[in-house]
Protein backbone atom coordinates (compact mmCIF):
# COMPACT_ATOMS: atom_id res chain seq x y z
CA UNK A 1 0.00 0.00 0.00
CA UNK A 2 1.65 3.58 -0.90
CA UNK A 3 1.74 6.51 1.31
CA UNK A 4 2.78 10.21 0.75
CA UNK A 5 2.57 12.65 3.45
CA UNK A 6 2.06 16.14 2.82
CA UNK A 7 1.72 19.40 4.83
CA UNK A 8 -1.77 20.96 4.72
CA UNK A 9 -2.00 24.04 2.35
CA UNK A 10 -5.40 25.36 4.16
CA UNK A 11 -5.04 28.53 5.73
CA UNK A 12 -7.57 26.88 7.99
CA UNK A 13 -6.77 23.23 8.07
CA UNK A 14 -8.94 20.65 7.26
CA UNK A 15 -11.98 22.44 8.58
CA UNK A 16 -15.56 21.79 6.96
CA UNK A 17 -14.75 23.24 3.54
CA UNK A 18 -11.54 21.58 2.57
CA UNK A 19 -12.41 17.94 4.12
CA UNK A 20 -15.78 17.93 2.06
CA UNK A 21 -14.04 18.73 -1.28
CA UNK A 22 -11.47 15.48 -0.04
CA UNK A 23 -14.24 13.43 0.92
CA UNK A 24 -16.42 13.78 -2.12
CA UNK A 25 -13.33 13.09 -4.37
CA UNK A 26 -12.43 10.10 -2.51
CA UNK A 27 -16.17 9.04 -3.03
CA UNK A 28 -16.29 9.70 -6.33
CA UNK A 29 -13.17 7.80 -6.97
CA UNK A 30 -14.64 4.85 -5.37
CA UNK A 31 -11.52 3.91 -3.63
CA UNK A 32 -10.17 3.72 -0.19
CA UNK A 33 -8.05 6.36 0.99
CA UNK A 34 -7.04 6.71 4.91
CA UNK A 35 -5.42 9.83 6.07
CA UNK A 36 -3.54 10.26 9.16
CA UNK A 37 -1.16 12.13 11.60
CA UNK A 38 1.79 10.41 12.05
CA UNK A 39 1.65 7.58 14.23
CA UNK A 40 -1.89 8.24 14.58
CA UNK A 41 -5.04 5.84 13.97
CA UNK A 42 -6.08 6.14 10.05
CA UNK A 43 -9.44 7.43 9.28
CA UNK A 44 -11.70 6.90 6.09
CA UNK A 45 -11.05 9.99 3.42
CA UNK A 46 -14.09 9.41 2.37
CA UNK A 47 -15.65 11.15 5.22
CA UNK A 48 -15.65 14.66 6.09
CA UNK A 49 -16.41 14.63 9.10
CA UNK A 50 -13.91 11.77 10.12
CA UNK A 51 -11.18 14.27 8.71
CA UNK A 52 -11.64 16.61 10.41
CA UNK A 53 -11.94 15.07 13.73
CA UNK A 54 -8.40 14.67 12.72
CA UNK A 55 -7.54 18.45 13.91
CA UNK A 56 -5.18 19.04 11.22
CA UNK A 57 -4.33 22.86 11.03
CA UNK A 58 -2.20 24.93 8.47
CA UNK A 59 1.08 23.05 8.47
CA UNK A 60 0.09 19.79 10.04
CA UNK A 61 2.04 16.92 8.17
CA UNK A 62 -0.54 14.10 7.35
CA UNK A 63 -0.19 10.99 5.93
CA UNK A 64 -1.97 9.99 3.06
CA UNK A 65 -2.65 5.79 2.02
CA UNK A 66 -3.79 4.31 -0.64
CA UNK A 67 -3.38 0.95 -3.05
CA UNK A 68 -4.47 3.26 -5.75
CA UNK A 69 -1.06 5.90 -6.98
CA UNK A 70 -3.71 8.56 -8.96
CA UNK A 71 -6.24 8.61 -6.64
CA UNK A 72 -3.47 8.76 -3.56
CA UNK A 73 -1.51 11.43 -5.17
CA UNK A 74 -4.75 13.48 -6.11
CA UNK A 75 -5.78 13.49 -2.92
CA UNK A 76 -2.50 14.31 -1.33
CA UNK A 77 -2.45 17.30 -3.58
CA UNK A 78 -5.86 17.98 -2.62
CA UNK A 79 -4.52 17.86 1.29
CA UNK A 80 -1.55 20.20 0.30
CA UNK A 81 -3.70 22.61 -1.66
CA UNK A 82 -4.82 25.97 -0.32
CA UNK A 83 -8.95 24.91 -0.52
CA UNK A 84 -9.76 28.22 1.09
CA UNK A 85 -8.55 30.15 -2.02
CA UNK A 86 -11.33 31.26 -3.86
Amino acid sequence: MGHISVEVGSALGLHARPATIIADTVQAAGIAVTLSLPGGKPIDAGSGLMIMTLGASKGTTVIVTSEHQPTLERIADLVAADLDAD
